[in-house]
Protein backbone atom coordinates (compact mmCIF):
# COMPACT_ATOMS: atom_id res chain seq x y z
CA UNK A 1 0.00 0.00 0.00
CA UNK A 2 2.78 2.10 0.20
CA UNK A 3 2.75 5.38 -2.37
CA UNK A 4 4.59 5.14 -5.32
CA UNK A 5 4.62 1.88 -5.22
CA UNK A 6 2.10 0.07 -8.15
CA UNK A 7 -0.14 -2.41 -7.32
CA UNK A 8 -0.76 -4.30 -10.13
CA UNK A 9 -3.35 -7.07 -11.97
CA UNK A 10 -1.74 -7.14 -15.52
CA UNK A 11 -5.43 -7.46 -17.24
CA UNK A 12 -6.86 -4.36 -14.92
CA UNK A 13 -4.53 -2.10 -14.54
CA UNK A 14 -1.61 -2.55 -16.56
CA UNK A 15 -1.25 1.50 -16.86
CA UNK A 16 0.47 1.74 -13.33
CA UNK A 17 3.54 0.39 -13.97
CA UNK A 18 4.18 3.61 -15.74
CA UNK A 19 7.92 4.34 -16.78
CA UNK A 20 8.96 1.28 -15.64
CA UNK A 21 8.49 -0.22 -18.64
CA UNK A 22 10.76 2.25 -20.40
CA UNK A 23 13.64 1.14 -18.27
CA UNK A 24 12.48 3.29 -14.85
CA UNK A 25 13.45 0.19 -12.60
CA UNK A 26 11.66 0.11 -8.80
CA UNK A 27 9.59 -2.30 -7.30
CA UNK A 28 6.27 -3.38 -7.99
CA UNK A 29 3.84 -4.96 -5.55
CA UNK A 30 1.66 -8.42 -6.04
CA UNK A 31 -1.89 -7.86 -4.75
CA UNK A 32 -3.66 -10.10 -2.23
CA UNK A 33 -4.97 -13.44 -3.44
CA UNK A 34 -8.35 -12.62 -2.60
CA UNK A 35 -8.14 -9.49 -4.12
CA UNK A 36 -7.17 -10.65 -7.35
CA UNK A 37 -9.67 -13.30 -7.54
CA UNK A 38 -12.80 -11.05 -6.72
CA UNK A 39 -11.46 -8.10 -9.23
CA UNK A 40 -10.94 -10.38 -12.00
CA UNK A 41 -14.34 -10.85 -11.81
CA UNK A 42 -15.97 -7.62 -10.62
CA UNK A 43 -13.96 -5.58 -12.73
CA UNK A 44 -15.33 -5.59 -16.13
CA UNK A 45 -18.99 -5.31 -14.00
CA UNK A 46 -17.72 -2.01 -12.94
CA UNK A 47 -16.40 -0.66 -15.93
CA UNK A 48 -19.81 -1.90 -17.73
CA UNK A 49 -22.22 -0.35 -14.83
CA UNK A 50 -19.76 1.24 -12.00
CA UNK A 51 -19.79 -0.92 -8.87
CA UNK A 52 -20.98 1.67 -5.63
CA UNK A 53 -21.19 -0.86 -3.01
CA UNK A 54 -19.19 -4.38 -2.68
CA UNK A 55 -19.81 -7.91 -0.35
CA UNK A 56 -17.21 -10.57 0.14
CA UNK A 57 -17.83 -13.67 1.83
CA UNK A 58 -14.42 -15.65 0.92
CA UNK A 59 -13.75 -19.57 1.46
CA UNK A 60 -9.82 -19.87 1.58
CA UNK A 61 -8.29 -22.85 0.75
CA UNK A 62 -5.12 -24.05 2.58
CA UNK A 63 -3.11 -23.27 -0.05
CA UNK A 64 -3.12 -19.58 0.81
CA UNK A 65 -1.11 -21.05 4.31
CA UNK A 66 1.56 -22.73 1.96
CA UNK A 67 2.62 -25.89 1.56
CA UNK A 68 3.05 -26.70 5.74
CA UNK A 69 -1.24 -25.93 5.83
CA UNK A 70 -2.01 -28.36 3.03
CA UNK A 71 0.04 -31.03 4.45
CA UNK A 72 -1.62 -30.76 7.92
CA UNK A 73 -5.10 -30.38 6.38
CA UNK A 74 -4.18 -34.11 4.83
CA UNK A 75 -2.86 -35.52 8.14
CA UNK A 76 -5.47 -34.06 10.01
CA UNK A 77 -8.14 -35.67 7.73
CA UNK A 78 -6.55 -39.05 8.15
CA UNK A 79 -6.22 -38.65 11.88
CA UNK A 80 -10.23 -37.74 12.32
CA UNK A 81 -11.08 -40.55 10.24
CA UNK A 82 -9.05 -43.30 12.02
CA UNK A 83 -11.03 -41.51 15.07
CA UNK A 84 -9.20 -38.70 16.64
CA UNK A 85 -10.87 -36.12 18.72
CA UNK A 86 -10.54 -32.64 18.10
CA UNK A 87 -7.86 -32.33 20.74
CA UNK A 88 -5.69 -35.04 19.63
CA UNK A 89 -5.29 -33.91 15.98
CA UNK A 90 -2.05 -32.69 14.82
CA UNK A 91 -1.71 -28.58 15.05
CA UNK A 92 1.18 -27.17 13.90
CA UNK A 93 0.08 -24.84 11.41
CA UNK A 94 -3.68 -23.68 13.14
CA UNK A 95 -4.12 -23.81 16.92
CA UNK A 96 -7.52 -25.43 16.27
CA UNK A 97 -8.94 -28.51 14.13
CA UNK A 98 -9.20 -27.24 10.03
CA UNK A 99 -10.17 -30.55 8.67
CA UNK A 100 -14.09 -31.03 8.71
CA UNK A 101 -14.33 -27.13 10.05
CA UNK A 102 -13.91 -23.89 9.01
CA UNK A 103 -13.10 -20.78 10.86
CA UNK A 104 -12.66 -16.97 10.45
CA UNK A 105 -9.11 -16.26 8.47
CA UNK A 106 -6.58 -17.09 10.34
CA UNK A 107 -4.64 -13.08 9.77
CA UNK A 108 -4.38 -11.07 12.72
CA UNK A 109 -7.25 -8.80 14.30
CA UNK A 110 -7.67 -5.43 13.37
CA UNK A 111 -9.46 -2.70 16.25
CA UNK A 112 -12.49 -2.36 13.86
CA UNK A 113 -13.28 -6.23 14.14
CA UNK A 114 -12.12 -7.27 10.57
CA UNK A 115 -8.76 -9.42 10.20
CA UNK A 116 -6.04 -7.69 7.89
CA UNK A 117 -7.14 -10.48 5.18
CA UNK A 118 -10.13 -8.33 4.77
CA UNK A 119 -9.07 -4.86 5.36
CA UNK A 120 -6.51 -5.83 2.24
CA UNK A 121 -9.90 -6.73 0.13
CA UNK A 122 -10.94 -2.83 0.92
CA UNK A 123 -8.04 -0.98 0.58
CA UNK A 124 -5.75 -3.19 -2.50
CA UNK A 125 -9.26 -3.07 -4.17
CA UNK A 126 -9.54 0.68 -3.71
CA UNK A 127 -5.45 1.45 -4.77
CA UNK A 128 -5.81 -0.65 -8.39
CA UNK A 129 -8.85 0.87 -9.31
CA UNK A 130 -7.65 4.14 -8.34
CA UNK A 131 -10.55 5.19 -6.28
CA UNK A 132 -12.07 5.30 -3.05
CA UNK A 133 -15.83 5.70 -4.06
CA UNK A 134 -16.78 2.10 -3.74
CA UNK A 135 -18.19 0.80 -0.47
CA UNK A 136 -16.64 -2.70 0.48
CA UNK A 137 -17.38 -5.19 2.81
CA UNK A 138 -15.18 -8.63 3.68
CA UNK A 139 -15.88 -11.69 5.27
CA UNK A 140 -12.81 -13.67 5.28
CA UNK A 141 -13.35 -17.74 6.25
CA UNK A 142 -10.24 -20.73 6.25
CA UNK A 143 -12.39 -23.89 5.05
CA UNK A 144 -10.43 -27.38 4.27
CA UNK A 145 -10.45 -27.08 0.76
CA UNK A 146 -6.60 -27.88 -0.97
CA UNK A 147 -6.30 -25.70 -3.30
CA UNK A 148 -8.50 -22.63 -4.95
CA UNK A 149 -10.39 -19.95 -2.94
CA UNK A 150 -14.11 -19.68 -3.65
CA UNK A 151 -15.66 -15.82 -3.32
CA UNK A 152 -19.34 -15.17 -2.78
CA UNK A 153 -20.05 -11.44 -4.20
CA UNK A 154 -22.76 -9.02 -4.23
CA UNK A 155 -22.61 -5.91 -6.18
CA UNK A 156 -24.65 -2.65 -6.24
CA UNK A 157 -24.64 -0.64 -9.25
CA UNK A 158 -24.53 3.02 -10.63
CA UNK A 159 -26.83 1.95 -13.61
CA UNK A 160 -28.82 -0.98 -14.10
CA UNK A 161 -27.06 -4.27 -15.45
CA UNK A 162 -28.95 -7.38 -16.88
CA UNK A 163 -27.92 -11.12 -16.43
CA UNK A 164 -27.09 -10.98 -19.62
CA UNK A 165 -24.97 -8.23 -20.20
CA UNK A 166 -22.72 -9.39 -16.88
CA UNK A 167 -22.16 -12.58 -18.61
CA UNK A 168 -21.25 -11.09 -22.04
CA UNK A 169 -18.50 -8.78 -20.14
CA UNK A 170 -17.53 -11.43 -18.48
CA UNK A 171 -16.83 -13.61 -21.33
CA UNK A 172 -15.42 -10.75 -22.90
CA UNK A 173 -12.71 -10.50 -20.38
CA UNK A 174 -9.54 -12.15 -20.36
CA UNK A 175 -8.41 -14.26 -18.13
CA UNK A 176 -11.97 -15.51 -17.15
CA UNK A 177 -13.84 -18.23 -17.66
CA UNK A 178 -17.76 -18.80 -17.18
CA UNK A 179 -19.42 -21.98 -15.44
CA UNK A 180 -23.40 -20.88 -15.58
CA UNK A 181 -25.55 -24.05 -16.37
CA UNK A 182 -28.42 -23.62 -13.98
CA UNK A 183 -30.73 -26.11 -15.81
CA UNK A 184 -27.85 -28.99 -14.35
CA UNK A 185 -27.19 -26.56 -11.20
CA UNK A 186 -23.54 -26.67 -12.16
CA UNK A 187 -21.63 -23.58 -11.40
CA UNK A 188 -17.72 -22.94 -10.55
CA UNK A 189 -15.85 -25.27 -7.90
CA UNK A 190 -12.38 -25.11 -6.15
CA UNK A 191 -11.81 -28.24 -8.15
CA UNK A 192 -12.53 -26.61 -11.43
CA UNK A 193 -9.87 -23.94 -10.47
CA UNK A 194 -7.57 -25.73 -9.21
CA UNK A 195 -3.91 -25.88 -11.13
CA UNK A 196 -5.92 -23.02 -13.73
CA UNK A 197 -4.40 -19.58 -14.56
CA UNK A 198 -8.43 -18.73 -15.21
CA UNK A 199 -10.95 -17.41 -13.00
CA UNK A 200 -14.10 -19.20 -13.11
CA UNK A 201 -17.48 -17.37 -12.64
CA UNK A 202 -20.76 -18.19 -12.27
CA UNK A 203 -24.00 -18.11 -10.22
CA UNK A 204 -24.70 -14.71 -12.09
CA UNK A 205 -28.27 -13.56 -11.24
CA UNK A 206 -30.05 -10.44 -10.12
CA UNK A 207 -30.64 -9.62 -6.42
CA UNK A 208 -33.78 -9.95 -5.51
CA UNK A 209 -33.60 -7.57 -2.62
CA UNK A 210 -33.37 -4.55 -4.62
CA UNK A 211 -36.95 -4.87 -6.03
CA UNK A 212 -36.56 -5.20 -9.91
CA UNK A 213 -34.15 -2.37 -10.27
CA UNK A 214 -31.77 -3.75 -12.18
CA UNK A 215 -28.74 -2.34 -10.33
CA UNK A 216 -27.40 -5.62 -8.19
CA UNK A 217 -25.87 -8.85 -8.61
CA UNK A 218 -24.57 -11.81 -6.90
CA UNK A 219 -21.98 -14.05 -8.88
CA UNK A 220 -19.77 -16.67 -7.23
CA UNK A 221 -16.15 -17.03 -8.19
CA UNK A 222 -12.95 -19.63 -8.08
CA UNK A 223 -9.41 -19.18 -8.39
CA UNK A 224 -6.27 -20.97 -7.67
CA UNK A 225 -4.48 -19.04 -5.21
CA UNK A 226 -1.20 -20.40 -6.40
CA UNK A 227 -1.59 -19.37 -10.14
CA UNK A 228 -3.72 -16.39 -10.68
CA UNK A 229 -3.60 -15.44 -7.09
CA UNK A 230 0.00 -15.91 -6.58
CA UNK A 231 2.84 -16.94 -8.67
CA UNK A 232 0.99 -16.70 -12.26
CA UNK A 233 0.17 -12.64 -11.55
CA UNK A 234 3.59 -11.97 -10.52
CA UNK A 235 5.11 -13.63 -13.99
CA UNK A 236 2.49 -11.81 -15.98
CA UNK A 237 3.80 -8.58 -14.79
CA UNK A 238 7.25 -9.53 -15.58
CA UNK A 239 6.57 -10.07 -18.84
CA UNK A 240 5.13 -6.69 -19.34
CA UNK A 241 8.17 -5.08 -18.21
CA UNK A 242 10.36 -7.40 -20.78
Amino acid sequence: MQDGVPLVIPEINPGALGGMRAGGGGIVANPNCSTIIALMAVTPLHRAAGVTRMVVSTYQAASGAGQAAMDELALQTREVLDGASEADVTKNVFDRQYAFNLFSHNSPMTANGYNEEEMKLVKETAKIWGTDGVKITATCVRVPVMRAHAESINLEFERPLSEEAALAALAAFPGVSIINDRAANRFPTPLDASNKDDVFVGRVRADLSRGGDGKGLDLFVCGDQIKKGAALNAVQIAELLV
